[in-house]
């Protein structure tokens, strides 16, 4: 029980749950879940989130509900039964109970960055939790809430709860959580990247130490296991935190550490897929989308099902971040979202019956080459959109022999040739490519590595080196040019690759399927061993 509130009566014994109940009143019915709450409960008094007050005039206090959630493992497997108390922040008012509300989070390009970066310097990745993390945020506004449910107040009739600290749901929640964290690290020496506010890096007589944040995940990694150590226990000292060893399982994607190599894959994940499309146990092929297929908004078959068409799409799109050999096709039958028919949904069960048959592959990170060598590839189809004839741009950026981003999208405007649509993928390429060799200087404080883009049109390579071209392309818009001032600077190189050997064609058309497995291969997707 919690100092101020008494739980009401409880009846029933639950011994295993693996689905969440639909009412406070269901859950207070079962013993793992009424378990679950006051714990909670618990969590919040312990850190005098809130006090028992009179609600003043002119405020009105917000709605708290319960929130219930089953954790799950990487095979299934229920590990714990998680309730959250959550405030019911729709009712916020802008200007009134909040001013700001955005939080930096690292983004999934910065993890698979940092574990290139472990690969070639052999270091290990460390995962830490931060427990109840939003509550450890301390509140500027002031801010009431109603008694939660399921949960009464000794002598509290007619009283509120003013918060002290932030609840979930709240509006303003992450950003004041981020900022008791950010002042957390600078205080154990750490620096916040300037490129990307959510990783942190603190140089000490251990070593490098660097640090990712995601909500309330960190991910650590460093050039000392002593230091790693070290931080974690700085960090309990601090917060109630969970240390869960080196990274096996981060947002859906499964971790494999190993001497030599790491891997990432989301082979749980793409199981689930299959499930909700309804595709489990069906015939796998080889490609995830037919050579030369053309698909058209015009089409005249029937209309499909909306909401499963664009749920299946939302998860396809984050399979991507360690699935790149299916860019391309996510990205063709993204485009039919808004009145997708029967030949995009046969698009899409293509790409389903090829997961089935790739169930097991993921991204490889390998012990070799440089830091300092970052490769980029760029290529172009041309108006392979038979709506609008826009093009689509395709590149990939390696570390050493290891992905770390990839893009395949269209381009936002109708390029009259070949040429031009390759310079317009350069110039976004180049923009790409920029960013990590710019945080690889920052995180190792070394001298901004020069990115080498290779390009298949030699036109294009001409038209981003020699003024003289300017004359054919007038027409081009001027933020394309961006790739010339790169050159001319130093910042990019760009040189000629054949054909045959440019990595970026799997993002910009459908291959066949000797010529898919070739460069899947070559960028390092493979099936992963599982134990």
């Amino acid at each position: 029980t919690t100092d101020e509130m008494t739980n009401l009566e409880y009846s029933g014994v639950c011994y295993f749950v693996a689905e969440e109940p639909r009412s406070v009143e269901a859950a207070l019915n079962e013993q793992c879940w009424r378990e679950a709450m006051v714990a909670e409960m618990d969590s919040i008094q312990a850190n005098k989130t809130w006090e028992l007050s009179t609600l003043p005039k002119g405020h009105k206090a917000i709605g708290l509900k319960w929130v219930f959630k089953v954790k799950k493992d990487p095979n299934g497997i229920v590990t714990k039964h998680k309730a959250r108390l959550v405030a019911k922040g729709y009712a916020q008012r802008e200007g009134v109970d909040f001013e700001e509300v955005f939080a930096p989070m690292a983004r999934i390009e910065i993890v698979r960055l940092l574990i290139a970066l472990v690969a070639l310097k052999g270091w290990q990745v460390h995962h830490m939790d931060v427990k109840s993390a939003f509550l450890n945020g301390d509140l500027r506004e002031e801010v009431y809430v109603q008694l939660p449910p399921g949960f009464v107040v000794k002598d509290g009739s007619g009283k509120v709860l003013k918060l002290k600290k932030a609840l979930y749901g709240l509006r303003q929640a992450p950003r004041a959580w981020n900022a008791r964290l950010d002042s957390e690290l600078v205080k154990l020496g750490f620096v916040r990247n300037p490129l990307e506010h959510a990783v942190y890096r603190r140089l000490g007589k251990d070593g490098l130490l660097l640090v990712g944040v995601y909500v309330d995940d960190l991910v650590i990694t460093g050039s000392s296991n002593t230091s790693i150590e070290s931080f974690k226990k700085e960090m309990m000292s601090s917060f109630s935190m969970s240390d869960l060893g080196l990274l096996s399982y981060y947002l859906n994607i499964q971790v494999d550490q190993q001497v030599g190599k790491t891997t990432l894959c989301q082979s749980s994940y793409t199981l689930r897929i299959l499930e909700q499309a309804g595709m489990s146990g069906c015939n796998p092929c080889h490609v995830p989308m037919e050579n030369r297929l053309k698909l058209s908004k015009n089409d005249k078959s029937p209309l499909v099902d909306k909401t499963k068409y664009r749920s299946i799409i939302g998860s396809l799109r984050y399979l991507v971040n360690t699935r790149p050999d299916i860019a391309y096709a996510v990205g063709i039958v993204s485009r039919y979202m808004e009145e997708p028919r029967g030949s995009h949904w046969a698009a899409v069960k293509q790409i389903l019956r090829y997961l089935a048959g790739t169930v097991h592959y993921g991204v490889v990170y390998k012990r070799l080459g440089t830091a300092d060598s970052l490769v980029g590839y760029s290529d172009s189809d041309l108006a392979g959109d038979v709506d609008d004839r826009k093009s689509t741009s395709g590149s990939v950026f390696l570390l050493g022999t290891s992905l770390v981003t990839w893009v395949s999208q269209k381009q936002r405007v109708v390029a009259l040739s070949s040429c031009e649509a390759e310079y317009i993928a350069s110039a976004n390429a180049a923009c790409q490519g920029i960013w990590p060799s710019r945080l690889l200087a920052e995180l190792l404080d070394v001298q901004v590595p020069k990115v080498r883009l290779l390009v298949d049109n030699k036109s294009a390579i001409a038209l981003s080196k020699n003024p003289v071209h300017h004359d054919r392309s007038k027409h081009i818009d001027t933020r394309y040019h961006f790739v010339r001032d790169c050159v001319d600077r130093g910042e990019v190189d760009i040189d000629h690759v054949s054909t045959t050997e440019q990595l970026a064609d799997i993002r910009t058309k459908a291959l066949g399927r000797a010529r898919f497995v070739e460069l899947r291969q070559q960028l390092g997707v493979v099936e992963v061993q599982q134990d």
